[in-house]
């Protein structure tokens, strides 16, 4: 509908343009074409995906990227004892998964013999909120399939195993629906702003894609190891509320509180956990821990920012420096990051 009123709108446009005497400029960006050319520019690269279990088996997309190699989710091929994909020509052709990181929810294949065709590069940034996008995959199974919107958030967290979170996700209100998972998310430039991975049951124009940026760390990872290691601090946070805020002392909500820290972890003996507890308006609220405000330099305000430098900006074994508070002043600590265990 909303595609329908702006062509609509952008033919009114024209004619107005017309009778003043004047032509609309080539690069207007309400033309009517936009979508038609980004579409024409990717859909080459996009692949349906299939996966066959015991129990059946499900589906999904991917697309091409430098190499030849397809990235799709990890949760589309988890699992699966044999995977198919369809490129453009139409033609099946049986896959293997080169490497999969549930952490990311990330996996690549690698196809035999797959025709000629476009690769989509992977956006070395992310476009803005309310940059336009387009989505294609093979919702239900309907290769070849396109949805278009905006990006309307940026910096979120989804779900991960072992109660981590995939940071620096890209929202979308293009819809995303079973199918979808592991096709790309581009910009009307044909680059992949993220790879489509998730949308909320029940709630319309609601999807998420994970970020362009991560994929850039971790596919070519894959194509090389076959697997990903994520940096690891070894302990358990909250953001820090209103509530935390009071219990604690702290003279704002800001920053990342510490909950705890696991016993022999990459942070056990530097970073401080919960010592104790309080009451605040009725809820129970951690006390004595650290509040983490910055990481080598750079301000931290959230969860979602500690997840998302962690992801993007360093590896296991680095020195992390953190800069806490602590017992009513600050401090500066740091210590040496580990690996992300395996998942259960």
């Amino acid at each position: 509908m909303e595609q329908t009123r702006r062509g609509f709108l952008g033919a009114v446009g024209a004619a107005a343009a017309a009778t003043a005497g004047c032509m609309a400029p080539a690069s207007d960006p309400g033309g009517t074409q936009r979508f038609e050319r980004a579409y024409e520019s990717v859909s080459g690269a996009v692949a349906r995906v299939r996966t066959y279990t015991d129990a059946g088996g499900g589906q999904g997309s991917a697309f091409r990227v430098d190499g030849g190699h397809l990235v799709t989710n990890e949760h589309v091929v988890a699992g699966a004892d044999r995977v198919s994909v369809q490129y453009a020509d139409g033609a099946w052709r049986d896959a293997e998964v080169v490497g999969a990181d549930p952490y990311s929810d990330l996996a690549v294949l690698r196809a035999e013999s797959p025709p000629p065709g476009p690769e989509l590069p992977l956006r070395e940034d992310l476009p803005n909120v309310g940059a336009e996008v387009l989505v294609v995959g093979a919702p239900f199974g309907l290769d070849g399939s396109a949805t278009a919107g905006i990006v309307s958030g940026r910096n979120r967290t989804i779900p991960a195993p072992n109660d981590f979170s995939v940071p620096d996700v890209v929202q979308v209100d293009a819809p995303l629906n079973p199918g979808n998972s592991g096709g790309p998310i581009v910009d009307l430039d044909g680059s992949a702003v993220a790879v489509a991975t998730a949308r909320v049951p029940g709630a319309d124009n609601l999807g998420f894609g994970v970020s362009s940026r991560l994929a850039r760390r971790v596919v070519p990872r894959l194509v090389e190891a076959g697997s990903y290691d994520h940096a690891y601090m070894g302990v358990g946070v909250a953001g820090v509320d209103p509530a935390i805020a009071a219990a604690n002392d702290l003279p704002e909500a800001r920053g990342v509180y510490v909950v705890s820290v696991v016993d022999g972890g990459p942070a056990d003996g530097t970073l401080r956990g919960s010592t104790g507890e309080t009451t605040v308006e009725g809820m129970p609220v951690p006390t004595g821990g650290d509040t983490i405000v910055g990481l080598d330099g750079v301000g931290i305000a959230t969860r979602a920012d500690l997840s998302r430098h962690l992801a993007l900006e360093t590896s296991p074994g680095d020195d992390l420096e953190a800069r806490v508070l602590r017992d009513g002043s600050e401090e500066t600590v740091s210590f040496a990051l580990g690996e992300r265990p395996a998942p259960r």
